[in-house]
């Protein structure tokens, strides 16, 4: 535990305060510039730390789960770890594939799904059998950043925004996160707040 949050402390510092409006594009800014300054390897570690913490998390009794697979060039977490904790629970696992740039459908990975790169550089299901959002119980949310209220913000596309509307109103949304949260991200009275991050080091209850 002391290793992570050193680790986490040492990378914010390489990030030099600045007194900007915190609007949205910059959140964006600052996250993405934290992002990159994270070596494959201290990225790895963060993202089995979360995978292990996420096993703390209450969620475990349902059957449909929803997981975005990571983007490398943005150095998201590697949801890999958490995918095999999945699978190892013998759970019915959806991934996102974005149709025509607008909306995503949520395709069943089965053993012979095969995938491929998109045009945002995802690992998409090419085919499958798509699942309705009402259908599914709990979706790990990607995001950039986060507040204490639980608010999230992501890459200003909107599909997991237009995505979460769609959920029933059981369904649990669970971040996750490299970094702790901000006091208050800009957000919208329509927007769906998160009912749980990960991080390394601690899991986050709004």
């Amino acid at each position: 535990m002391l290793y992570f949050i050193f680790l986490l402390n040492k990378i914010f510092k390489k990030i030099k305060k600045r007194k900007v409006p915190m609007n949205k594009n910059n959140f964006r800014k600052k996250y993405l510039s934290l992002r990159a300054g994270i070596s494959d390897e201290d990225l790895e570690d963060l993202s089995i730390a979360i995978a292990n913490n996420s096993l703390k998390l209450p969620i475990w009794e349902f059957s449909n789960y929803h997981i975005f697979l990571t983007i490398i060039n943005k150095k998201e977490i590697n949801t890999e770890f958490i995918l095999h904790i999945l699978q190892g629970k013998d759970k019915s696992i959806m991934i996102p594939k974005v149709e025509n740039n607008k909306e995503m459908s949520h395709i069943l990975l089965q053993d012979n799904t095969a995938l491929k790169l998109s045009n945002y550089g995802v690992p998409e299901p090419i085919s499958g059998i798509e699942i309705l959002p009402s259908k599914i119980d709990v979706v790990f949310v990607p995001l950039l950043a986060y507040d204490i209220k639980g608010n999230r913000l992501g890459y200003g596309k909107g599909f997991y925004d237009r995505f979460l509307e769609k959920c029933n109103s059981k369904t649990l949304f669970i971040g996750v996160s490299l970094f702790e949260p901000e006091l208050k991200i800009p957000n919208e009275k329509t927007d769906i707040p998160l009912n749980f991050c990960i991080t390394p080091t601690k899991i986050y209850t709004f």
